[in-house]
């Protein structure tokens, strides 16, 4: 699974395909309507990729990005203090444990082209409201 998020003066957008060993490819992408920093974007983006895994019942999957960051936390190897990227780091590990195989790669910009054409495409399409994706709900306790 290739993801990548994209952001202009137009919106963000979120991309994500998902590569089967068969050939087929599965693209999903969405606009984020509700702002967010680059980190979030990538996070949002990996998040619709490994949902779209967990619904077609994938169990080995091979997830591959752009941001250097977010594998790294993910695999925790860096840690993160950031409020707002920690419940998206938190909630990636809860759907990681919905799959019997998952590794993380990171990825130079120019290897992972169909994920960041998807993420552009969806913030310049003016979607209807419908196609929004409203951000996730998380609690952050102390």
């Amino acid at each position: 699974m290739f993801f990548d998020g994209a952001a202009n003066f137009k919106g963000v957008g979120i991309g994500a395909v998902l590569v089967l060993e068969m050939g087929q490819h599965y693209p999903v992408f969405a606009k984020l309507i509700f702002p967010c920093t680059n980190n979030m974007e990538e996070y949002e983006a990996c998040i619709l990729g490994l949902k779209l895994a967990i619904d077609m019942n994938i169990q080995e999957l091979q997830v591959i990005g752009v941001s250097d960051l977010l594998v790294h936390q993910v695999l925790g190897e860096w840690d993160t203090e950031n409020t707002k990227i920690l419940p998206y780091l938190l909630y990636v590990q809860e759907l990681r444990k919905r799959l019997t195989k998952i590794e993380f790669q990171h990825v130079p910009r120019i290897q992972n082209k169909f994920a960041d054409a998807l993420a552009t495409l969806s913030f310049m399409i003016q979607h209807p409201d419908k196609n929004f994706i409203d951000p996730i709900p998380v609690g952050i306790h102390n």
